[in-house]
């Protein structure tokens, strides 16, 4: 038996615009259920809105995403979460960086790090802090 886990993220209203974007950063296969496909539409401006979605690539990136209702609390912090993203090589990770930081502010700068070849951090467009980085092996 195995258990896998899935970055589940949480917007108001730019759940699907999101969900575009990252597909256009990690490539795959985009689904979107909005309230009105699933018939739970409470409020008819929300209907168009993600009720369930998922980007979900051969390259192994997963992650799935949808609208809180406006009738419940949403309140997206600041640093209440990273999304890490780890390669194999510096190339690998730099194009995704390079897609990724289209729009968004950068807190540490791409570059080589004490622990890792490549690391960097960035906030993107929609509020998401992605940490990027290559794998490397643990010589404690």
């Amino acid at each position: 038996m195995s258990v896998t886990t899935t970055t589940h993220l949480n917007f108001r209203g730019d759940a699907r615009a999101a969900l575009e974007f990252y597909r256009t950063v990690f490539g795959g296969h985009l689904a979107v259920v909005t309230y009105q496909d699933a018939g739970n539409v409470q409020e008819e401006s929300a209907a168009d809105q993600v009720m369930w979605g998922q980007v979900l690539a051969e390259n192994g990136f997963h992650v799935m995403a949808y609208d809180v209702p406006s009738r419940l609390g949403y309140d997206q912090g600041e640093n209440s979460f990273f999304v890490s993203v780890r390669g194999e090589t510096v190339e690998e990770v730099t194009a995704y960086w390079e897609r990724l930081s289209d729009g968004a502010t950068v807190v540490v700068p791409m570059g080589p790090a004490g622990w890792a070849p490549a690391y960097g951090m960035l906030r993107d467009r929609f509020g998401v802090v992605w940490v990027v980085d290559v794998v490397s092996e643990y010589n404690g």
